[in-house]
């Protein structure tokens, strides 16, 4: 583990992803795939090459015209594989990855609360700086394997507050995924751990702009916790830290945020942040389960992106948010996993089903509403974030790429693609990883981390977390 603090971006790392790659080269010739290239329309395109350069896709072309044209250049063969812009997720928590097969003393929690206070709240305060790094670690080879490219992280380690942000950025540097990062900052651990979390948030935020102008793969945010556990001091001297705007929140998760934030306040959770300069175009609230049709109106009003989580909803029990409600007003609903893992197609089918059976009815979200989330307003999302193209397959946009290895056994095309997703596709199907147009991921050989070194190393530490998770 290096030292806090001391994150700085890694060059151009010399690797070799296919045997026939000179190490250092900046571009390669992607052929032989079955493109999918998410623009609006979407349009699927048969033989067709794209030319990556310097990161990006430079050029899309007949496979024969790109191969005569560009006869120096590398060639990737996908093999008659999809190639399709990398999965993005809109929230989750590298720190949560822990608590996977993790007993919890005494009787099971019984609502939202319990569980924030039997499980999280114990489980963030057990971790220690090197922990933070170990966790952070398997959730990115999970989400290299799962072909999730872009990832919006919100941590937490009240014991270990200072240089956690720098942690995560080291390691997700080094897996070579993008994401934006951003600490929780909360009350509930006291005044001094609420500053702590301030300070951090804008140490890393004045950090990142001293990184590569326009570019990198790694940006920050500024995170609040929730409602729930922030007093208006905290809520204002957040906004003071970050004038510019741009928070990472949850909000009406369940029906206690409302409650507590009509007795601090006499207002509803989203009016509250409204009211102290939270909300807007660069700020994103995740789930938003329990709001009202004012609420909605605000958040579509200020420009704020929500972020929906139907896995997390169903485990925690609160219920499932009026999201269709919530893009018929305007609001940009992404897609997210609160620390699910990063099998974002998994996401996209609970969502498909769960609002189905929540309403009792079937026709409730549609495979294209599904999409508008989870690919759309995701990669506006992300493309915000990072100011570079995102999410898309067309020249100008980042070489964030996946190949997967799906042959249908009914016609598919630009109409039905989104069913063909949500009944036929699985995250083992993806065979290639590639994030600013280097090679993360090939033939499901993993190429920036040594998975088995990282789960051997994770299962050493994680007894000790447990321990003191127990203490």
């Amino acid at each position: 583990m290096s030292k806090i603090g001391g994150f700085k971006p890694r060059g151009r790392l010399c690797y070799n992803p296919f045997q026939t790659l000179r190490c250092g080269t900046k571009s390669m010739l992607i052929t032989n795939g079955r493109i999918i290239t998410w623009t609006q329309p979407n349009i699927v395109l048969e033989g067709r090459a794209l030319l990556i350069s310097d990161g990006m896709i430079s050029e899309i072309g007949l496979n024969a015209a790109l191969r005569a044209k560009y006869t120096s250049e590398e060639v990737l063969d996908a093999k008659g594989q999809l190639i399709m812009p990398g999965n993005i997720c809109a929230h989750t928590h590298f720190y949560g990855a822990f608590s996977r097969g993790l007993g919890i003393p005494g009787d099971a929690p019984a609502n939202f609360v319990e569980i924030l206070e039997k499980l999280w709240w114990k489980l963030d305060k057990a971790l220690t700086l090197d922990d933070v790094g170990f966790s952070a670690q398997v959730c990115l080879v999970d989400a290299i394997k799962h072909g999730t490219t872009t990832l919006f992280d919100h941590h937490a380690s009240p014991n270990a507050v200072e240089g956690s942000l720098n942690i995560i950025a080291e390691k997700v540097e080094e897996a070579g995924v993008r994401a934006s990062l951003c600490y929780e900052v909360t009350d509930r651990d006291g005044p001094e751990r609420a500053l702590a979390g301030i300070k951090e948030n804008r140490d890393f935020i004045e950090y990142t702009k001293k990184m590569k102008p326009g570019g990198g793969r790694i940006k920050a945010t500024f995170g609040l916790h929730a409602s729930l556990t922030l007093s208006d001091k905290t809520l204002e001297l957040s906004r003071e830290s970050n004038p510019q705007g741009g928070f990472h929140i949850h909000a009406a998760e369940a029906n206690y945020d409302q409650y507590d934030s009509l007795k601090k306040s006499g207002s509803r959770v989203i009016d509250r942040l409204e009211k102290f300069g939270i909300l807007g175009p660069g700020s994103i609230v995740a789930h938003a389960v329990h709001v009202d049709a004012k609420e909605i109106g605000i958040l579509a009003e200020t420009k704020t992106w929500m972020s929906h989580q139907p896995r997390s909803n169903m485990n925690n029990a609160v219920g499932i948010g009026p999201v269709e409600s919530q893009i018929r007003a305007g609001v940009k609903v992404c897609l997210g996993n609160d620390g699910f893992s990063n099998a974002m197609w998994a996401e996209w089918k609970t969502a498909y089903l769960v609002h189905k059976l929540w309403h009792l009815d079937p026709r409730r979200m549609n495979g294209n509403q599904v999409v508008e989330m989870a690919v759309y307003n995701n990669a506006e999302l992300a493309s915000l974030a990072f100011k570079k193209s995102i999410g898309v397959i067309q020249p100008g946009a980042a070489a964030d790429l996946i190949f997967v290895d799906y042959l249908p056994f009914t016609p598919m095309n630009e109409g039905n693609l989104p069913w063909h997703i949500l009944f036929g596709f699985h995250e083992s199907m993806i065979t290639t990883t590639i994030v600013d147009g280097k090679v993360l991921m090939r033939d499901r050989a993993l190429l920036t981390l040594d998975e088995e070194k990282i789960t051997r190393e994770a299962m050493v530490v994680a007894p000790k977390i447990w321990e003191r998770f127990n203490q």
